[in-house]
């Protein structure tokens, strides 16, 4: 069993962005409820994550005008904390926001507490309730969904000790007796992994039939199997006792592992015609840049493995690359505006 002066398990490490729980930070950040008539921003940010709050601090600091739109829904609502990001190790991923909000409110970001139903190319972001805002350039930081498996109690344990990344969550688990269930193809690597962090991993294949080299992997790395179909999570007084099979048998665990699907929240970025990669994600350049022109997407939204440090630093190479495009784009204009009111040129007298 870990120690007790471990941090407690249910953190992490991944982006925090709009669209997926119930959480909502109360950041001190100005706030907005309606769009200001004829005002353009330089740039609107889509999602309050990590990613979208960097690139909108990197923005704000280069002093152009930024919105930021946020559904207040965070992926990682169930984490009590998070690790892996230097200097913030074992905060809570709402302690984090909250801070990026306040650093925020000293550079006039605008803050929009909305949803966002749609992004038409001009760029005219509309929000529930009808309000549009204009933006010469568009940010989407919109993450992803978990999609967990329908098993009784999965939903209720999921943050607590029914854990996905080893990353993330192994090392306030490491030691304990640890279950990995097979309901994702991705679970027999995840029950590999986690055998680094403990002696006593045992994986479910549920109704996954093990092909025999994985069986074989398995057994090598010192991984159990537990042959038969999963019933449910064994859970008393509030407290998870194992995993217990249709044969009625309760395998017992301090903490279990599953693998979700992940679904990216990218609909803004499919219905502006962003285009996808052979892994069926949009598609971007190492900048965050789209196939459509302005727009740039970054964290979960693009890269399920992005852990909130991570989203941060996407957020922050997007910034960079928008200033110079806008810079471009300003110094053409300025080009042109000189050139239509510059005097014309004299002929030389013979």
């Amino acid at each position: 069993m870990s120690d007790s002066k471990s941090p407690r398990r249910g953190h992490d490490t991944r982006e925090k962005p709009a669209g997926a729980g119930d959480e909502k930070p109360a950041g001190a950040a100005k706030k907005v409820t309606t769009g200001t008539a004829g005002k353009v921003y330089d740039v609107v940010v889509v999602g309050a994550g990590a990613g979208g709050l960097n690139a909108a601090l990197v923005l704000a600091r280069a002093r152009r005008t930024v919105a930021v739109v946020d559904a207040g829904r965070p992926r990682n609502a169930p984490s009590a904390h998070m690790y892996g990001f230097l200097s913030r190790d074992g905060m809570s991923p709402a302690a984090l926001l909250e801070a990026g909000r306040a650093e925020l409110s000293g550079y006039g970001v605008d803050f929009f507490d909305n949803h966002v139903d749609e992004i038409s190319h001009g760029f005219f972001v509309r929000l529930s309730g009808g309000a549009v805002l204009k933006a010469r350039r568009i940010v989407v930081a919109t993450g992803l969904r978990d999609q967990l498996p329908g098993l009784p109690g999965i939903r209720e344990r999921w943050g607590r000790d029914l854990l996905h990344c080893p990353f993330c969550h192994a090392y306030e688990v490491r030691d304990e007796p640890l279950g990995v269930l097979g309901t994702h193809p991705a679970g027999v690597n995840q029950a590999l992994l986690l055998a680094q962090w403990s002696p006593d991993i045992v994986y479910f294949p549920h109704t996954r039939a093990l092909s025999d080299q994985d069986r074989e992997r398995l057994t090598a790395r010192g991984v159990r199997i537990a042959e038969g179909e999963i019933k449910s999570l064994a859970v008393d007084d509030g407290q998870l006792r194992g995993v217990e099979l249709t044969d009625g048998r309760v395998v017992p665990r301090g903490a279990v592992f599953v693998f979700p699907d992940m679904v990216p929240n990218d609909a803004l970025l499919t219905g502006l015609g962003c285009a996808k990669d052979e892994q069926g994600r949009v598609a971007t350049d190492r900048s965050g840049r789209t196939s459509v022109f302005g727009v740039w997407a970054v964290g979960n939204v693009v890269d399920p493995r992005a852990q909130v440090v991570t989203a941060a630093g996407m957020g922050s190479a997007a910034a960079f690359a928008l200033t110079h495009d806008l810079v471009d784009e300003d110094v053409e204009r300025a080009v042109e505006e000189h050139r239509a009111t510059a005097p014309a040129p004299q002929a030389a007298a013979l």
